[in-house]
């Protein structure tokens, strides 16, 4: 049952940021130096960076790591 929750939740807004910064999941991948792969998943919910990936994604998009997290459901 938890486990089911979980995938239902949005945990995380870097798909929503790249999407409003015009920006593409393979330019953050090759900025971070991570596969595409691990970006979709990432931006998809299936998977969550740790925080300190959060924090350099949230640099390198410029953004405050605040932005990168979803908290609609507090």
């Amino acid at each position: 049952m938890f486990s089911s929750k979980m995938k239902e939740m949005e945990l995380n807004r870097i798909k929503e940021v790249l999407d409003e910064r015009g920006i593409k999941q393979t330019w953050l991948a090759e900025k971070l130096g991570k596969s595409f792969n691990t970006i979709n998943a990432y931006a998809g919910n299936r998977k969550q960076p740790s925080l300190e990936v959060l924090f350099e994604i949230a640099k390198i998009l410029q953004v405050d790591v605040k932005d990168l997290i979803d908290n609609k459901g507090k």
